[in-house]
């Protein structure tokens, strides 16, 4: 993959949505809700005036609408903002 986000954006891998079943019964995934965390795959190099916090491999949260959705050799990331992303997991 070769995509390099420009300015203060960050490319995020999101995590899996988890399987839920409800009795036994599969809930589709047209129905499960959006994932809200992921993976930084790759940043870029901040503006002058908003450093670039986020490094690559950061666990991150984002909010649930956050992002627009692309598809990168049948993968979907999201790209956004740094500062739509929430916080850094551990």
């Amino acid at each position: 993959m070769n995509v390099r986000p420009l300015a203060d954006r960050v490319l995020i891998l999101p995590a899996a949505a988890e399987q839920k079943t409800i009795r036994g019964i599969s809930i589709p995934d047209t129905a499960k809700e959006k994932p809200l965390k992921g993976e930084v795959i790759a940043i870029g190099n901040g503006t002058k005036d908003e450093e670039m916090v986020l490094k690559v491999g950061d666990e991150v949260l984002y909010g649930k609408y956050a992002g627009t959705e692309l598809e990168i050799e049948g993968t979907k990331y999201l790209i956004m903002r740094q500062s739509d992303v929430l916080a850094v997991l551990g």
